[in-house]
């Protein structure tokens, strides 16, 4: 969309200051310079924003400038008027009479873009989930918007967009009846209900500093950013799917999980990554693009597969959280399985970080059973939402063993087993792992009897992926 004619002397004038061009989207445009960039908001009225009014537009760039400054620091450098002088020139932050205002921030690299940049690495995507959980801890607690209404919106929208008719009516059916079978769940989610980001897609993350960083939370609407957690998250999950693939969604959802413990969320996921797709369906449609990709994952979302479960023992150094990660994507419903790894859980029942070194009183028998207990607590409500688990843990006793297969009939045991050498090297390899198990550890597990072991054994020397996938009934590994 054009810069609306009343701002055209105003955009002319930044665009000659900045001197770098310009890029636009149908609210905003923002003026591109050699350390520095400058966004106006368009004098636009969608219904759902308007940002017709002069006044409006200062208080909505200085509210913007305030809501992201905290999670980019940086980044925002703060509103600035464009004034009229004396001398009927415009200029920045003069003296004269404001005709519009505008807001000052860092310009980064394109390549900085999370939406251009290059898929994230295992330790960049934990980061990037960790990210979105301090956003959330820091977001300040806000009764939840009508559910119900943002579908409406959506679905005027999507018309207005131009989707097609038969399309729209199918997915506002489907979901509208998974919305009403929700609603009593959602309403009892009232913990999980914030200032949220809003627009938590990849395109409003960037790397600052080195590190994954949301910025330009939405700011027009405080009923739109007023919502469940796991409906902001479902946003970058969505995003990640469609982009990177269900391997780096599957990662960040698992590590947020892990840290906030917010197995919960999983029942809503089919209807919140559905709604965001539709979304971008109709934004994308807006802009002139391909929406059909989009609405058929819509639809996708909505129609899961059943649960399964998978559970993988063995000794320290097996392979098990590799494995896990590396199934867990194909398993269930969307972005796959949850994985339930007792290192993580134990750390987080400690109130820690993943990678955080635990003391020896972390680790007694009854400690012990509280992480079991948790595991099979979170994975048995998991099954009940529809949603798949890999349960990632020892599981020395034969009980252990016989308490996480008997959450379902669809679950698969697997015992990895490989030789003490082997272990040792792998364990004295690790870095930055959740697991606190050393060598000492893990000959002291050796010599313990496991009892009787029914559950499928691979030798996890060697091939232990393909040999599971084939158990599993998944397609081959993919090549590079």
């Amino acid at each position: 969309m054009a810069i609306p004619a009343g701002q055209a002397e105003v955009a002319a004038y930044l665009a000659a200051i900045t001197g770098q061009g310009m890029v636009e989207t149908h609210i905003s445009a923002v003026f591109l310079g050699p350390h520095e960039v400058l966004k106006l908001k368009k004098a636009v009225d969608f219904g759902f924003l308007d940002f017709s009014r002069p006044e409006e537009r200062e208080r909505l760039i200085r509210f913007e400038n305030d809501l992201n400054a905290a999670a980019a620091p940086g980044l925002y450098l703060g509103a600035v008027a464009v004034t009229r002088e004396a001398s009927g020139a415009l200029a920045l932050g003069g003296d004269g009479e404001v005709v519009e205002w505008v807001l000052r921030m860092k310009r980064l690299p394109k390549g900085a873009f999370l939406d251009v940049h290059a898929p994230l690495d295992g330790p960049g995507l934990d980061a990037l989930a960790d990210a979105v959980v301090a956003l959330h801890q820091a977001a300040p607690p806000r009764a939840a918007g009508d559910m119900a209404a943002v579908l409406e919106g959506n679905l005027r929208a999507g018309r207005d967009a131009g989707l097609p008719e038969a399309a729209v009516s199918a997915w506002g059916a489907r979901a509208g009846a998974c919305l009403t079978a929700l609603s009593p769940w959602l309403a009892t989610r009232v913990a999980f209900q914030r200032r949220c980001h809003g627009d938590l897609h990849l395109g409003n993350l960037c790397m600052l500093d080195g590190r994954p960083t949301p910025f330009d939370a939405l700011e027009f609407s405080e009923d739109l950013a007023s919502i469940d957690t796991g409906y902001d998250l479902a946003f970058l999950l969505m995003d990640l799917d469609q982009r990177w693939g269900r391997p780096a969604a599957n990662r960040v959802m698992n590590r947020y999980i892990a840290r906030t413990g917010d197995a919960g969320l999983l029942r809503g996921l089919p209807l919140w990554l559905s709604l965001r797709a539709f979304i971008r369906a109709h934004v994308a449609a807006r802009r002139g693009d391909d929406a059909a990709p989009l609405l058929a994952a819509a639809m996708a979302y909505l129609a899961p597969p059943p649960p399964r479960l998978v559970a993988i023992g063995g000794l320290q150094g097996t392979g098990k959280s590799t494995l896990a990660r590396a199934v867990a994507p194909e398993l269930g419903a969307a972005p796959g399985a949850l994985v339930l790894r007792s290192d993580e859980l134990r750390k987080r029942l400690a109130g820690v970080a993943p990678e955080t070194t635990l003391p020896g009183q972390a680790y007694t028998a009854a400690a012990n059973d509280a992480v079991v207990a948790t595991m099979c607590n979170q994975a048995a409500q998991a099954l009940a939402d529809g949603h798949a688990v890999v349960a990632d843990s020892v599981f020395l006793r034969q009980a252990e063993r016989e308490a996480i297969s008997a959450l379902t009939p669809h679950s698969q045991g697997v015992w990895l087993t490989a030789p003490l050498a082997v272990l040792r090297a792998r364990i004295a390899a690790r870095r930055h792992d959740a697991s606190d198990a050393d060598i000492a550890v893990l000959e002291m597990t050796a010599a313990r009897d496991p009892g009787k072991v029914t559950w499928l054994q691979l030798d996890a020397s060697e091939g232990t992926e393909a040999a599971l996938r084939k158990t599993l009934d998944l397609p081959p590994k993919p090549s590079p």
